[in-house]
């Protein structure tokens, strides 16, 4: 269970673990963080560096480079440990890489006494949020992966710039896989209390084809997001590292806020034994529960298209 601590430990100090750990510092999310690398004086070096700050922070913070004992009395084991997406390889494409070198984390964490929760960034998340749960044997409501919570955050940020109103307002999700089958359940989607597919269809003066089509545009853009930032800069990790935030912050806080996290279903949406990106209500103990939408037909058979997908990659690692 999570304690008072407010102990973080991160274990993979590169570049969207270290976007991550930045952004804790500045918004004072936790009281201790520890790095953990494979590459130990680079953790060091990075603990350093963030210290160096703190004098800027809204709060002090204790900040250190440690091993996996230290995992012990945290509240929180955050992994970005892993293989990063190269140009034009898909999410999926990374899982044997990565497979192996989470069997060498999940061990020493489970080994010295951690009893916290979980959350996983490492690609294709969905899968490595499952493998975690298979080798920690914790409850699944304390393993969770941050999942599609910064597509859903694209999402609105497009929605917004479309409808030309605040991201905040605006209550949509993206859905599935966090990657290429994950899709928008527009038949639950809100600007306010009001269906933004109907929002479309009056700024497009009633012309379905066209208020369609715009919005089609806009999943194909948060789809196509990462491999576009990939490409550009080879990596992304502002925004996840911003996400992974966010849901720290909704389990220290104990805040029961809804997140689109990478969650075990068992039954949600008829599916069972298998991680997919679905909006939870988040708290210190992790997901305190699935919050089932009320999909149409059509979004049904793309939520079983996508859990499909993602059963077939974890069974290829069996």
């Amino acid at each position: 269970m999570v304690n008072d601590k407010r102990k973080v430990v991160l274990v993979g100090a590169g570049m969207v673990g270290m976007s991550y750990a930045y952004c804790l510092v500045n918004q004072s999310v936790c009281n201790e963080l520890v790095l953990i690398d494979i590459d130990r004086k680079r953790a060091e070096g990075e603990a350093m560096d963030l210290n160096h700050g703190l004098a800027f922070a809204a709060a002090n913070m204790k900040i250190f480079a440690g091993d996996y004992e230290d995992c012990r009395d945290a509240d929180m084991v955050v992994i970005c440990a892993g293989a990063a997406q190269k140009p034009g390889e898909t999410r999926l494409d990374l899982l044997k890489r990565n497979a192996a070198v989470f069997r060498s984390i999940i061990e020493p964490v489970t080994a010295s006494g951690f009893d916290g929760i979980f959350l996983v960034a490492t690609n294709p998340v969905d899968v490595m949020t499952r493998i975690t749960y298979a080798l920690s044997g914790f409850n699944p409501r304390r393993v969770l992966g941050s999942g599609t919570a910064l597509d859903t955050a694209r999402l609105r940020y497009l929605l917004g710039e479309y409808l030309r109103v605040d991201p905040r307002n605006i209550h949509a999700y993206v859905i599935g896989e966090h990657g290429d089958s994950e899709f928008v359940p527009w038949s639950q989607a809100l600007l306010a209390t009001k269906p933004i597919v109907e929002m479309c269809d009056e700024l497009c003066d009633g012309q379905d084809e066209i208020c369609v089509d715009r919005l089609n545009d806009i999943v194909a853009q948060v789809q196509g997001a990462a491999y576009k930032i990939i490409e550009a800069k080879r990596a992304t990790y502002y925004g996840i590292g911003m996400a992974m935030t966010r849901i720290t912050r909704a389990i220290l806080n104990d805040e029961n806020s809804v997140l689109t996290v990478s969650a075990m279903l068992r039954g949600e949406y008829g599916q069972t034994d298998v991680f997919a990106g679905v909006p939870c209500i988040i708290n210190r103990n992790g997901i305190q529960r699935v919050l089932e939408l009320s999909l149409n037909q059509e979004e049904r058979e793309k939520m079983d298209r996508s859990c499909r997908i993602l059963r077939d990659s974890y069974d290829q690692m069996r």
